[in-house]
């Protein structure tokens, strides 16, 4: 049998207050963060073949995978374990931007985000983690959001820099990439730091 041990403290977020909201489409000047559709499946498929984010996320996808994914994004809404978007303009898919190890009862998220080789150097990862920040902490009331990214991967220390997220620290061999274990910078905002708008980075 579970015991279940009862807190003093919390939780920072009340139950359902993800779920009861209808996931929005966040609107920026040339872009939008909006929920996935069917019709992103082989735009998915396709980002998943860039060198690039197979290594730092260390993962491929096939179409059936691709589907799946999208398919599980309002389930997790729903469950309040994570919430996901697309980041698209006119032209189709540009990135994807998440809220991953999610746990409203502490007030903590994790973001993850990728861009397709064609859209870096736009500023749109720095733009869309600038945007997820502000309604995560407005409307969500979260208190932390995190970023973790292997030290290697300078592109996306500018982006969480460039973003407001302050560099906490390192940990040690704490991420299985494809050539093996890598350190991982952890960068974080509080919901009580300054805004800050995102500067120029080349993601």
């Amino acid at each position: 049998m579970m015991i279940v041990m009862p807190r003093l403290a919390g939780p920072a977020i009340p139950p359902g207050r993800l779920a009861r909201l209808a996931q929005p489409v966040l609107d920026l000047t040339d872009m939008a963060l909006r929920p996935w559709q069917s019709s992103d499946v082989s735009a998915v498929v396709a980002a998943y073949s860039d060198p690039d984010i197979q290594h730092w996320h260390a993962r491929s996808m096939t179409e059936a995978e691709s589907r799946a994914w999208i398919d599980s994004w309002p389930a997790r809404w729903a469950e309040e374990s994570g919430a996901g978007w697309a980041i698209a303009d006119e032209a189709g898919l540009l990135g994807q931007i998440s809220l991953r190890r999610l746990y409203l009862s502490d007030g903590i998220a994790e973001v993850s985000y990728w861009v397709v080789p064609a859209a870096r150097g736009r500023r749109v990862a720095t733009s869309a983690l600038s945007a997820l920040t502000a309604w995560a902490f407005a409307r969500l009331d979260l208190h932390r959001l995190e970023v973790n990214h292997s030290t290697m991967n300078s592109a996306s220390c500018r982006v969480a820099e460039n973003a407001g997220y302050a560099m906490e620290g390192t940990k040690r061999g704490e991420a299985l990439h494809p050539d093996g274990w890598h350190d991982m910078h952890l960068h974080a905002r509080l919901s009580s730091d300054p805004p800050r708008e995102g500067r120029s980075s080349s993601n």
